[in-house]
């Protein structure tokens, strides 16, 4: 039996008509940062509920560690205030697990499932550089910060495609825009994300997409996901961590024309 929804504090964006569709963003990121550059195709086919986490775009930092479990039930319980009792969720980055463990608490509510960018429990790798981005933004040094994840997060051709003053400029608005509730996300993702023992139990048409340029949450953990969960299908897409900046138009038409063709 499903737990409870709690109230949701989340604020949150509501656009587009048909089937409901669920959007969890990635840490450090946002609905608009993240799902901006794809949200009219995603619109287009879906009513699409959109919930910034504690400390990011619309919603208040959050007062108390956030929680695996309590986030993946406020998303769902977000959704359900909007009028979607079934929606199938789509995930990217820290995204990833937060559906995941919606999908297998909620299991009645879940209709489907799109993993992109994401993983099941960060490896000694991926903690490393998790734990230097918390370490930057602890201490303040945003420029250093800015500097970090976008040698991390873009992909190598991004970044020797682009020039010198476009990237300085990138820099300054990263430094700028990093969201309050960037610490508590990480947090989350460092000491709390561990959702192998969650895989076997979907049973929803799930699509995973590895970024397979990533170097932040690298392809090894897109095929962890998608060998480990029970008919997933796998798709790839040549970009760093951050598809909606590199490759939006493809990533958009993987995550629609998989949701279509899934009847959600």
């Amino acid at each position: 039996m499903s737990p409870a929804l709690p109230p949701s504090r989340l604020g949150r964006i509501v656009r587009g008509t048909g089937p409901g569709l669920l959007l969890a963003h990635g840490a450090g990121g946002g609905i608009d940062a993240n799902y901006g550059p794809i949200m009219d195709t995603l619109t287009a086919q879906h009513t699409v509920i959109g919930p910034d986490y504690p400390g990011t775009g619309r919603t208040e930092r959050a007062e108390a560690p956030l929680t695996l479990n309590g986030l993946a039930d406020e998303l769902v319980a977000t959704a359900v205030e909007e009028g979607q009792d079934i929606f199938a969720i789509a995930g990217y980055s820290l995204g990833g697990p937060v559906a995941i463990r919606a999908a297998t608490r909620h299991p009645d509510r879940v209709t489907a499932l799109v993993l992109t960018a994401g993983f099941a429990h960060p490896n000694p790798r991926f903690l490393l550089a998790a734990k230097l981005w918390r370490d930057l933004l602890c201490a303040g040094n945003l420029e250093q910060l800015a500097a970090f994840v976008s040698l991390i997060g873009l992909s190598a051709p991004a970044l020797e495609a682009i020039g010198q003053d476009d990237l300085d400029t990138a820099l300054k608005t990263t430094a700028a825009t990093t969201p309050p509730g960037t610490p508590e996300h990480l947090d989350l993702l460092i000491d709390h994300v561990d959702v192998r023992a969650d895989l076997a139990a979907l049973t929803v048409p799930t699509l995973v997409i590895s970024t397979t340029l990533d170097q932040l949450v690298t392809p090894h953990h897109h095929r962890q996901l998608a060998e480990a969960i029970p008919g997933a299908r796998y798709a790839e897409i040549a970009t760093g961590h951050l598809p909606f900046v590199e490759q939006p138009e493809q990533w958009a038409t993987l995550i629609r024309d998989f949701l279509r063709d899934s009847h959600t």
